[in-house]
């Protein structure tokens, strides 16, 4: 069974594939955790729920990067 593609009305669908293909993740980076980080990040999971750790750190990660960049944005004066 195939799946259709979903067609908003009033978009146009090259820019929604556009859009698409843009935030396509395709850069790996690799981190590395002692062990009592991993036991933290395992509890919070199991506690929290979380299902995907990959998304877990994504968002934590990027979360800090954007608003240190965002704090720290040059300034004309």
């Amino acid at each position: 069974m195939t799946r259709r593609k979903k067609h908003i009305p009033g978009v146009d669908p090259e820019y929604l594939e556009k859009q698409k293909q843009m935030l396509l993740r395709k850069n790996r980076h690799v981190l590395y955790f002692n062990d009592s980080e991993l036991a933290a990040i395992e509890e919070y999971c199991s506690r929290f729920g979380v299902h995907s750790r990959s998304s877990l750190m994504r968002e934590a990660i990027m979360e800090k990067v954007l608003s240190a960049l965002e704090e720290n944005h040059p300034t004309l004066f």
